[in-house]
């Protein structure tokens, strides 16, 4: 399934989107699943991915995708965790030949991440708005110290980050890169969550962004550092993952020679995060008002 977040003629919802390209509708979940199931975050928290497949079954699309305004597909997950430098070009792009032996990770908060469709906002206080195209997890079964052979069983499903940044406002401080990751609304997340039924996460995964049209990161999972078993399996050590949990698992490395001047988001612009499997992610960027 494709479960997604949205508003509708002023009402939120989720629900099921099904068919392909203009044909693409959506089941709309929350009416036909009954109080116990708000949002897509009670469908993860009470183990409700069944309940909706068995209501998507056979069922007409209620409305098309065009008439929907897009959320992102959890609205306030308990925490939204990234794994930096986690693709082995990004880390000789840091001058490292070694590959890390852990994970580097921080959080975001929720109100970073706009919807798809929904613009990307660069604040007054910089020029530096960059991107980062990831595939993020979505934990759908609650886990602590879970062994790699069993990690991907956790998983409800993927969907994609753009992992925007703030770049002259990180390492603000002397350690940390929080400043700069969670700007209102400078990142996205979606379309919608892809269910683990429907792909094979065992497999390399292709993984683009395209500035204005422009393909700008172009790898597959198969240059992870760290694959998405050994992510869970070592976040899963120090803390509980829960339903509804996100893990961004890291970007490639820009195309092109590194400049000592990069190109960063300016109004007008559009970026899009690709992968076929999952869907396209596409954001334009707007400055604050």
């Amino acid at each position: 399934m494709k479960l997604a977040s949205y508003k509708l003629r002023g009402r939120e919802s989720f629900g099921a989107v099904v068919g392909h390209g203009a044909g693409q509708g959506v089941v709309d979940l929350k009416p036909r699943l009954g109080p116990h199931f708000a949002n897509m975050l009670d469908l993860l928290r009470n183990d409700g991915l069944q309940l909706a497949r068995d209501a998507v079954r056979g069922v007409r699309a209620d409305f098309s995708v065009s008439e929907v305004e897009w959320l992102p597909p959890l609205a306030a997950p308990e925490k939204i965790l990234c794994i930096g430098i986690n693709y082995a070009n990004r880390n000789a792009d840091y001058g490292d030949v070694e590959p890390p032996k852990y994970p580097s990770m921080f959080y975001r908060a929720p109100g970073s991440l706009a919807a798809h469709e929904q613009p990307l906002v660069r604040p007054f206080e910089s020029e530096q708005l960059d991107y980062e195209g990831e595939i993020a997890l979505v934990i759908g079964r609650a886990g602590r110290r879970i062994a790699h052979d069993q990690a991907l069983d956790h998983v409800a499903g993927v969907t994609l980050c753009n992992e925007g940044t703030i770049r002259d406002w990180v390492r603000h401080g002397k350690f940390n890169v929080t400043q700069g990751k969670n700007w209102d609304l400078t990142g996205s997340i979606g379309p919608w969550i892809v269910t683990t039924d429907e792909i094979d996460l065992t497999k390399p995964l292709h993984i683009t962004a395209k500035l204005n049209g422009e393909i700008t990161q172009d790898d597959t999972t198969a240059s992870m550092i760290k694959s998405f078993a050994e992510l869970i399996a070592y976040v899963s050590t120090f803390m509980t993952l829960k339903p509804g949990d996100i893990i961004a698992t890291g970007t490639p490395v820009k195309l092109g020679v590194k400049s000592d001047t990069p190109k960063w988001l300016k109004p007008g612009d559009v970026i899009e995060i690709e992968v076929p499997e999952i869907g396209v992610l596409r954001n334009s960027v707007v400055m604050e008002s």
